[in-house]
């Protein structure tokens, strides 16, 4: 699998989005003090998950994995956090950007069938 750089910064962008999207959510839709302690956490939890679970020699990572999952498990874990960052904004009340979102990760998703492939096949 060769990797595009354009495919690989779309990439970047959708995860950094919904990992933002999540500290959203904890701002507009928790009182204080709760809401000081989830702007962060949430964050870090999606972020966490993100890094740590990923399939050995994937080279849109480095290509080592903490914690080695099927390429299935991955594929299940990023659509869940790009398709929960979506859900996050629509939660905290901004369904555009929520829209956006979703339809942004749609297009990726198909104009990557080439890593949903790969990852399919691990």
């Amino acid at each position: 699998m060769s990797l595009n750089p354009f495919m690989l910064g779309v990439r970047l962008l959708l995860e950094l989005a919904a990992i933002v999207s999540f500290g959203v959510l904890g701002w507009r839709e928790f009182d204080s003090p709760w809401r000081y302690l989830l702007v962060a956490v949430l964050p870090i939890i999606v972020a966490a998950l993100w890094g740590t679970f990923a399939v050995p020699g994937d080279p849109s990572r480095n290509g080592q994995a903490t914690v080695a999952v099927p390429g299935a498990v991955r594929l299940a874990l990023e659509l869940a956090i790009f398709g929960g960052g979506a859900i996050a904004l629509w939660a905290a009340g901004l369904p555009v950007a929520a829209l956006v979102s979703a339809v942004i990760l749609v297009i990726y998703q198909a104009l990557a069938y080439d890593r949903v492939s790969w990852l399919l096949s691990r």
